[in-house]
């Protein structure tokens, strides 16, 4: 997610259907629900391993906790492609890289009682290629890590808590999990 965990970030909200119902502040869509746009990479490196990021004890939400490779809302107006694309660059470093669209856009949602927040995203998802330098933004990002699928199949068993909720679900949607 972008680097400003500013609560007046503006975000676009939709119908979960996608109708744009215009824009509201970051902290009020996760507080009430609203539905906004997300793009995810899964970065693999060349003999397989998922690239994870581990994501920064500044995280409002999931702090130190592992999870996708990059995740980032998208601004408004943005595209998804787009929005994946900077997010490599600002949260890891990379550029050029080619994405492929992992499905369409598909409507998920994770909601916390206990944190106050309701994350309902139409997200979608995009995988990659991957064998060179990383350079994390440590506002963004704790740490990376390549692992490969035993490993993590393995880690998720022993106790998921370690990971943000959405992992999981978007590693299934590419047939990884």
């Amino acid at each position: 997610m972008s680097a400003a965990h500013d609560g007046d970030e503006p975000f676009e909200i939709f119908t979960r259907d996608g109708e744009r119902l215009g824009v509201a502040r970051r902290a009020d869509v996760h507080r009430l629900g609203h539905w906004h746009r997300s793009a995810n990479v899964l970065l693999f490196a060349p003999d397989g391993r998922l690239l994870l990021q581990r994501r920064s004890a500044t995280k409002d939400l999931w702090a130190n906790a592992w999870d996708v490779s990059v995740g980032e809302h998208l601004k408004p107006g943005e595209r998804y492609a787009d929005a994946a694309a900077r997010g490599l660059r600002e949260e890891l470093g990379i550029d050029d890289i080619a994405l492929e669209p992992a499905g369409g856009v598909s409507a998920e949602a994770f909601e916390s009682l206990e944190l106050g927040y309701r994350d309902r995203e139409l997200q979608q998802t995009f995988t990659g290629e991957y064998g060179g330098p990383v350079a994390p933004d440590p506002t963004e990002v704790g740490e990376v890590r390549l692992v490969d699928r035993e490993t993590l199949v393995a880690e998720l068993a022993a106790g998921a808590t370690a990971f943000t909720p959405w992992l999981p679900a978007r590693l299934k949607k590419i047939g990884w999990l």
